[in-house]
């Protein structure tokens, strides 16, 4: 049975060249700034190799503090097209560009939702077009950034953003049924988004309303297996990722944060039907036999008691409440 390691991670000290880490570079939930902890990403390293999920606001910086190996970046993966979750992704490919700045020099997958092609029901479009994809967000910044890039590709050499960036928009499979004015998250086997020699990574729709499509990933290493939900409330395919997972990373909710500082009814049923409580969180872990169930994306403020507490009556393994920065190491 592997083992997971949990320790603090200390500015600029990289994380090992050998072996499965996990680093929570952002914990928290938005978009909002309710206290000091960064937004929601998570990095995994994989014998030096780099994977980061998500986006939140600070990463950039983080990536710094952390030491994060950005220049053996080999993917980004995109759980959902929320602002919280992809808004700094210009930040991560402009600051992060070229060996001059320690940056990724080699082509890297950019891998996220399709377009949901359409909104929900009633939704009135303010902004067209209405429903764009992860490839169609990666052309809009590299247009938004052109005077940049082609300034800087003429007047320091470097080798043209476009050819190192590859956007993939992840394709579902046919009879599932699922869409954005339907069901957003029918029972599925995950699928393989991404792969290459260090590391085979699974996604599954999750539940994460009125947001189309919203996933979780599974991430398969020489080491171990880390799952990460994305933003969804209790759902069954968050347990089909985890499955024996070393570590599973999962959002969290504390409603009675919200229920007590008069937030509006509206906001308090948006929160409740889209994101997992507590206790919910447990009852994933437990179901998918995970050995380390990690909260992340807290939604809320709590001690780490309260957190989890909830936890003991449906899980019995090791649950971390993590902070930004945080290394969990596997095997």
């Amino acid at each position: 049975m592997s083992t997971v390691k949990a320790e603090a991670a200390e500015n600029r000290n990289p994380v090992p060249d050998t072996g499965t880490h996990v680093v929570t570079l952002g914990t928290a939930a938005g978009p909002v700034v309710r206290g000091p902890r960064n937004g929601i990403a998570t990095a995994v390293v994989v014998n030096g190799s780099f994977y980061l999920v998500d986006l939140g606001l600070g990463v950039t910086r983080q990536l710094f503090e952390t030491g994060m190996p950005v220049d053996r970046l080999r993917a980004i993966l995109i759980t959902h097209m929320h602002s919280d979750h992809i808004a700094e992704l210009p930040g991560v490919l402009l600051y992060n560009w070229g060996p001059n700045v320690g940056g990724f020099t080699e082509p890297f997958a950019i891998v996220g939702p399709g377009r949901a092609g359409a909104l929900p029901r009633g939704a009135r479009p303010v902004v067209t077009p209405p429903t764009p994809g992860t490839e169609d967000l990666v052309s809009n910044i590299l247009s938004a950034y052109a005077y940049d890039i082609n300034i800087r590709v003429h007047d320091e050499a470097r080798a043209p953003l476009d050819d190192l960036v590859q956007p993939r928009d992840i394709r579902l499979p046919g009879g599932l049924g699922a869409g954005p004015r339907g069901e957003l998250a029918p029972e599925m086997d995950p699928v393989e988004v991404y792969r290459d020699e260090q590391v085979r990574v699974l996604a599954a729709l999750v539940d994460h309303p009125p947001v189309f499509p919203a996933y979780g990933f599974r991430i398969e290493t020489p080491h171990g297996v880390v799952a990460i939900s994305g933003d969804t409330r209790e759902h069954p395919n968050v347990a089909r990722l985890a499955r024996d997972a070393d570590v599973l990373v999962h959002e969290v909710v504390n409603m009675d944060y919200y229920r007590e500082r008069g937030f509006t009814p509206e906001y308090l049923q948006h929160v409740e039907k889209s994101h997992t409580e507590r206790a919910g969180a447990a009852r994933i872990a437990a179901e998918a036999g995970a050995r380390h169930l990690v909260f992340s994306h807290l939604g809320g403020i709590a001690t780490d008691e309260e957190w989890i507490a909830p936890t003991r009556e449906f899980y019995d393994g090791p649950v971390t409440v993590a902070n930004d920065g945080q290394v969990f190491s596997l095997g």
